[in-house]
C-alpha cells in the first residue's frame, strides 16, 4: 500500500480539501434544519438564533466557494474544488426548501450531529493549521493510515453525546443525590469564579488521573484503554479513539466531584471549554514550546510520550 504524502501548500490540495470540508458542514447543516427535533441536542436549540444560522450558514458557504475557486486557479489537475462546488450546490438547492420558522417536537432520544458539526469545524480551524506551519513530525500526513478510523471514533462520540451525558452523570446522580448537598454547593458557588473554576480542574483532574491510574496498572482494564494507544499516527484527531468503557468509566469518575461540590453554571461552562480544547490539543502534532504551561496543563511535549506506553507489566 502506498503512502500518503504530506500535503504542500501551492499544490490546490489544501484548498480543495478545505473547500469540500467546508462544503460538508454546510450540507450536514442544512439536514440538521429538516430534522431538527432527531438531529440536534435539546440543550442547545435555545442558543441558535435564526439569523446567525444563516449568516453563518453563508459565511461557511462563500468560503467552501472560495477555496474551491482556489483549488482549481492552483492547479487544474484536482477535481477536488469540483467534488466541493457539487455539495454547495445541493446544500443550497436543500436549503431553499427549508421554512422561515417551524416547531421543534421534544423527542426522548436524539443524535448530536450539530454538536459533531460544531466541534469538528471549530477543532478543524484552531488545529489543522497549526499542524499544517508548526508540525512536531513534518512527515507526518493528515491522510495517514488511521485518520478514517479516528473520524469514525470522532463521529460516533458526538452522534451519542446525550447517551454519553446520561451514562457519565448516573453513578454521581445515583450515589449523592439525597445526601443533602444543597447548602455545601451554595457555598462553593459562592466563591469567586477564578479560585472555583481552578478548584474545578483540580478536582476533577484529580479523580480523571485516578482513573485513568488504575486503566493503566489493571491488566483487565488496559485492554479497554490500550485501544487509546493503539494509534501510530498522534495527532488532534487521534484523541477520539477511546473505547466506549473507557470513555464512559472514566468520564463519570471525572464527573463525581463536579456534582458533589455544584460548582456555579458559568464556572462549569467554563470548565467543559478548558477541558474539551486541552483533550484535543493534547494529542495535536505540534511543536510548539508551551514553556511552565507543561507542568500545569497535559501538553503534546508531555502527552506523546505517555501513548507511546504499550502495555501494563503483569505485576502491576
Amino acid at each position: 500500500m502506498t503512502e500518503n504524502k504530506r500535503l504542500k501548500i501551492g499544490e490546490g490540495k489544501i484548498s480543495g480539501y478545505i473547500s469540500i470540508f467546508l462544503a460538508i458542514i454546510c450540507f450536514g447543516t442544512t439536514i440538521c434544519a429538516y430534522f431538527p427535533e432527531y438531529l440536534t441536542t435539546a440543550d442547545f436549540r435555545e442558543l441558535y438564533k435564526p439569523d446567525f444560522i444563516k449568516w453563518g450558514f453563508l459565511i461557511v458557504l462563500i468560503l467552501s466557494f472560495a477555496f474551491a475557486l482556489v483549488g482549481f486557479i492552483l492547479s487544474k489537475k484536482t477535481k477536488l474544488g469540483f467534488y466541493a462546488i457539487l455539495i454547495i450546490a445541493a446544500s443550497i438547492f436543500l436549503a431553499s426548501g427549508l421554512p422561515e420558522y417551524q416547531e421543534i417536537d421534544s423527542k426522548p432520544f436524539t443524535l448530536g450531529m450539530d454538536w459533531l458539526l460544531l466541534d469538528i469545524l471549530i477543532s478543524a480551524v484552531i488545529f489543522i493549521p497549526m499542524e499544517l506551519f508548526l508540525p512536531k513530525r513534518e512527515k507526518q500526513t493528515k491522510f495517514h493510515s488511521e485518520w478514517r478510523t479516528d473520524l469514525v471514533y470522532f463521529i460516533i462520540s458526538h452522534l451519542l453525546i446525550q447517551i454519553i451525558g446520561i451514562l457519565v452523570q448516573l453513578p454521581a446522580v445515583t450515589i449523592f443525590s439525597d445526601l443533602g448537598l444543597s447548602g455545601f454547593q451554595e457555598w462553593v458557588q459562592g466563591i469567586w469564579f477564578i479560585p472555583q473554576l481552578f478548584l474545578a480542574l483540580f478536582v476533577s483532574d484529580l479523580f480523571q488521573w485516578t482513573a485513568h491510574y488504575f486503566f493503566h496498572k489493571t491488566p483487565y482494564l488496559w485492554r479497554f484503554h490500550s485501544v487509546h494507544h493503539s494509534t501510530k499516527d498522534i495527532d488532534w484527531l487521534a484523541g477520539s479513539r477511546t473505547h466506549f468503557v473507557d470513555l464512559i468509566a472514566v468520564r463519570a469518575i471525572s464527573f463525581l466531584p463536579l456534582y458533589v461540590f455544584g460548582f456555579s453554571t458559568s464556572v462549569f461552562t467554563t470548565y467543559v471549554v478548558i477541558v474539551s480544547f486541552q483533550a484535543v490539543l493534547a494529542h495535536a502534532n505540534t511543536r510548539i514550546n508551551f514553556g511552565f504551561l507543561r507542568y500545569v496543563f497535559v501538553t503534546p511535549q508531555y502527552h506523546h510520550c505517555c501513548l507511546l506506553y504499550t502495555s501494563p507489566s503483569p505485576r502491576d
